[in-house]
């Protein structure tokens, strides 16, 4: 769920909020002038992680606003889960990123934090698994429709025809990497029955869950999302062997012949969180 970052009153409600992760936004939700302000209260609110149910994320800027040096400057600390890059073109997008995190990370003594790469534009669909493929920390690629269509010089419709091929696209290509795909918005927040039948094609699409912009869709969400109980079994196995590799001082391990390592464990968490919230909150 994406969060606007300078928000005070909305960072503090979200502390609540049982979505899966949660994306402090200094991206498209703030206004230029506010982006100081933003990332000041973004780091306050990274201090106080504990009181947050859900992982948290911050949504950097675009790399080409040249702003994101001074985003990973200040939210690049200890609470942070992962940042989300919009409007990733190419793969070494990503890796001049990653660049500015590891000397961050090594400055401020941090373990590497994943990177959720948000595809928005016609260059990035074409380079979509070369940008999942860029780096380890890469965990997953997002869809984004409404910059997407604009690129494409088609009007944003419910059922647009101008995104089928990049919205199929893209979970393929992160899974042929080894990733995730999270589907874009959907926009109408009044219109819950769009919103499932819209969840549930992004599900067979390959999608593993949905971006959204209130509260209210996070259930809905969830319950088109809900894992499998074959979901369930193979991340309590991952998280197995994984913490049993740990023991024996070992990076990666595998299971079921398939190689994991901690971003496959941090998922496997979050899937059984997921359920166990689920459970909670029924």
């Amino acid at each position: 769920m994406f969060v606007p970052g300078n928000n005070s009153r909305f960072l503090e409600k979200s502390k609540s909020l049982r979505a899966d992760i949660i994306c402090f936004d200094l991206e498209d939700s703030v206004p230029f002038e506010e982006k100081k302000s933003a990332r000041n209260l973004i780091k306050n609110a990274l201090k106080n992680r504990s009181e947050y149910h859900s992982e948290i994320y911050v949504r950097t800027n675009s790399p080409a606003s040249g702003l994101i040096p001074d985003d990973l400057k200040e939210i690049i600390q200890k609470g942070v889960d992962g940042v989300v890059i919009p409007k990733v073109d190419t793969a070494n997008d990503i890796k001049k990123i990653e660049k500015t995190m590891i000397g961050l990370e090594k400055k401020r003594k941090l373990q590497p934090i994943e990177i959720i790469a948000s595809i928005e534009s016609t260059m990035g669909v074409v380079n979509s698994y070369a940008i999942a493929s860029s780096s380890k920390r890469v965990s997953a690629l997002v869809f984004g429709v409404f910059d997407l269509l604009n690129d494409l010089g088609v009007e944003y419709t419910k059922n647009s025809e101008g995104s089928i091929y990049s919205r199929t696209k893209i979970p393929v290509d992160a899974r042929a990497a080894g990733k995730y795909a999270i589907d874009a918005i959907w926009q109408d927040i009044d219109d819950v029955v769009g919103l499932e039948q819209d969840s549930l094609t992004a599900k067979n699409l390959g999608y593993v869950g949905k971006s959204i912009i209130h509260p209210n869709q996070i259930d809905i969400v969830h319950k088109v999302f809900y894992p499998t109980p074959s979901e369930i079994e193979w991340a309590k196995k991952v998280i197995n062997a994984y913490d049993l590799a740990k023991k024996k001082k070992r990076g990666a391990t595998t299971v079921d012949g398939k190689m994991i390592d901690e971003v496959h464990y941090k998922r496997a968490v979050t899937l059984l969180n997921s359920v166990k919230n689920n459970k909670i909150n029924s």
